[in-house]
């Protein structure tokens, strides 16, 4: 076999490159760029509404990505718990804790470069890692769907039962936390009143 053929054969059975992208894969890139640019707006802003709602731009972002990769399950798990409920919980505690809606100078910690530093590093490493892992893995995009709740649910409690019992188990713990927590609040308040009167 000659070098041509050979050449010939290798394109023919990756016919995908970097420099012949499909619409799905240009799709995916700007859907990336707008992502990246909402969660940038998301950790920039001082306005604490403004982040909140930034927030979901970057996470419904997401979801788009995992219906791009042929993921439903995921997309609709990621719009479901955290645009649904991560984000409507964060907006309700804004407006329960009276936070200001308008610009909030103590917003910014002071830290900004160190942040910066932080995540342009953790960037790196996760970027690394994912392009190390996934150097030649191509995802058939016009095959059948590799992200349904079938396979999704037959890879989580094949592979990954033990993490995610032990999730389960944090999430439990987490739970009971702000109970007591939140019951201990309550008891100090109730124990404060009668003092404060009696000083009266």
């Amino acid at each position: 076999m000659t070098l041509a053929a050979a050449t010939a054969t290798v394109g023919a059975a990756d016919p995908h490159g970097f420099l012949s992208p499909t619409g799905v894969e240009i799709a995916f890139l700007l859907v990336g760029l707008v992502t990246l640019g909402a969660a940038l707006v998301t950790v920039t802003t001082r306005q604490l509404v403004h982040a909140a709602l930034w927030l979901v731009v970057a996470l419904g972002g997401l979801a788009v990505e995992y219906l791009l990769l042929t993921a439903e399950f995921i997309a609709w798990v990621q719009v479901l718990i955290y645009v649904g409920s991560v984000v409507v919980l964060l907006l309700f505690g804004l407006m329960l804790t009276r936070a200001p809606i308008g610009r909030s100078p103590d917003a910014d910690s002071g830290n900004r470069w160190a942040a910066l530093a932080v995540a342009v590093a953790a960037a790196v490493a996760l970027v690394w890692v994912v392009v190390d892992a996934f150097r030649t893995t191509w995802i058939d995009l016009d095959g059948p769907a590799a992200g349904t709740t079938e396979v999704t649910g037959a890879s989580l409690f094949r592979h990954w039962v033990l993490p995610f019992e032990a999730l389960s188990v944090l999430l439990l713990a987490a739970l009971v936390g702000a109970i007591v927590l939140s019951r201990k609040a309550k008891a100090d308040a109730a124990g404060a009143v009668p003092g404060k009167e009696g000083a009266r």
